[in-house]
């Protein structure tokens, strides 16, 4: 029984979890994370993610795939990868899921650019600046060479 809703069971571990990913895909660690303070033992938490992921209704590949999706209107392949390796994706899968981000980061970056800045840099202060703010958004050397015409050499 919960102190604070009198007359209200405690809903199962199970019932949590599944609460949890109706809301939105999660990866494994996100989830053990967010269930284990309500589990007796940490077996118990491993044998229903174990569950969860026979059941197909737990997936990192999954959540790999929908967070790439989301991320990439605004971010390049690196940032993206790292979003994901910092979410507990394994390195393989967040490879694969960013595969096709990389295909189009540079129609990415120029759209990134575009909303941003919209016109040409007027000077090197410019166009660095311009660098950094792709840069900061994950998008790789070459794709920002090409989007604000630097040549890497200086001014």
């Amino acid at each position: 029984m919960d102190p604070s809703r009198p007359g209200r069971a405690q809903p199962s571990l199970r019932n949590r979890a599944l609460a949890i990913l109706a809301r939105r895909e999660h990866t494994r660690a996100e989830l053990a994370r967010k269930l284990a303070p309500f589990a007796e033992a940490q077996a118990d938490v491993e044998t229903l993610l174990d569950d969860l992921a026979a059941r197909k209704l737990l997936s990192d590949e999954r959540y790999a795939e929908a967070r790439t999706a989301t991320l990439a209107r605004k971010f390049g392949a690196a940032r993206i990868e790292h979003e994901l390796r910092a979410r507990g994706v394994s390195a393989p899968t967040a490879e694969r899921a960013v595969r096709g981000a990389r295909e189009t980061e540079l129609d990415r970056a120029r759209a990134a650019w575009q909303k941003r800045f919209g016109a040409p840099a007027a000077d090197a202060l410019e166009k660095a600046k311009q660098m950094r703010f792709l840069q900061s958004r994950g998008f790789s050397f070459e794709a920002i060479r090409a989007v604000v015409g630097g040549r890497g050499d200086p001014e």
